[in-house]
């Protein structure tokens, strides 16, 4: 990718904003997808929706400096943030600033089950409170001119999931929201860990489908538990879009292929090496901002998973990576750890 080195985005008031294309979207993950992840991302799909980490509306109105919860490269276009909190007024502060920020899309978390985040009204507990909802969305779309779109779950706890659904639903598209993106489980906040809230409950695939069928004017995307691409070309048949999380993560090589499977049209890699050499000048920008080495190569860290020497790049990162003044030979060292082979886009060795 050319122009990885493009200046970090600062109030970007006059950017142009592709129209938004929500076919497939990487899901907001605390830890992950931060900033640098994102970059990684764009080094195997352009056209891919890619989502920040969840950022409280606390964080942004009295964190200092705001850099650190928006800062963001400008080649992670299209790029939607996630914010989380219940308060109308703070959402809809929060939304306004970020819009001149330069984000493509405002979203509501109303799916995470931490306590720590029910504590505050956040995430998936707001499914109990679908006035609430309303009136954040509301506020916000008053606030912006860029899309307000909320990400929730199929209900909670004892909820009903068919009635109680259809009636957050309903709530909170009388309110303006048009685009809702569904992990299609539960969560049970009582009992089960985050951890466990993403496998335990089970996968609900058809009842996202029968929303769609009852709101057919809505924008209704599936998440959760979706590996291939395979599986995303299934579920587009009867919903608008698919986020995959983890396994956009963990095996990062599948965003290789979604351009031309999804939106037939080619990826910018041509081989995981030539991902990783295209993250290069952008890792040196970072470097000369301050960022540690192994903040951003954590997240390649399954780049070459299943390859001969993927192995041993994991290990050279991990084991290198974080001392003192590690830079960009240390990454050079662990590709050359890694053979070589001609691959086609979608990471399938070729016969070249």
């Amino acid at each position: 990718m050319a122009d990885m080195a493009t200046a970090s985005t600062r109030m970007n008031t006059g950017i142009t904003r592709p129209a938004l294309d929500r076919t497939f979207s990487v899901a907001p993950m605390m830890d992950w997808t931060t900033r640098d992840f994102r970059a990684f991302a764009r080094t195997l799909t352009r056209h891919a929706l890619l989502y920040t980490e969840m950022v409280t509306t606390g964080a942004i109105l009295h964190g200092t400096p705001r850099e650190r919860f928006l800062g963001y490269d400008a080649l992670e276009h299209p790029l939607a943030l996630q914010l989380g909190g219940s308060d109308a007024g703070e959402l809809a502060e929060c939304a306004a600033i970020a819009e001149e920020w330069g984000y493509d899309e405002i979203n509501l978390n109303v799916g995470c089950p931490s306590d720590r985040v029910q504590n505050n009204l956040i995430g998936a507990c707001l499914m109990a409170h679908p006035q609430t909802v309303a009136d954040a969305v509301r506020a916000m779309r008053e606030a912006v001119a860029i899309p307000v779109t909320v990400k929730c779950r199929i209900g909670i706890d004892d909820q009903d999931e068919d009635a109680d659904l259809a009636r957050f639903i309903q709530r909170v598209a009388d309110a303006g929201c048009e685009t809702f993106i569904v992990h299609a489980r539960k969560a049970w906040l009582q009992g089960l860990s985050p951890k466990q809230n993403r496998d335990v409950p089970p996968l609900n695939y058809p009842r996202v489908q029968r929303l769609k069928a009852q709101y057919p004017d809505l924008h209704i995307g599936i998440n959760g538990g979706i590996k291939t691409l395979a599986e995303c070309r299934e579920h587009l048949d009867a919903v608008d879009s698919v986020m995959v999380g983890r396994e956009a993560y963990q095996n990062p090589w599948l965003l290789a292929g979604v351009d031309e499977a999804l939106y037939g049209q080619p990826g910018p890699a041509a081989s995981r090496h030539g991902a990783a050499r295209a993250l290069r000048p952008y890792i040196a920008q970072r470097l000369e901002e301050g960022a540690k080495l192994n903040h951003i190569t954590r997240h390649l860290l399954g780049l070459f998973q299943g390859c001969p020497g993927g192995r041993r790049f994991r290990r050279h990162l991990s084991e290198n990576a974080h001392r003192e003044g590690a830079g960009l030979g240390v990454f050079d060292d662990a590709l050359g750890l890694v053979s070589e082979p001609h691959e086609t886009a979608a990471g399938v060795p070729s016969l070249a």
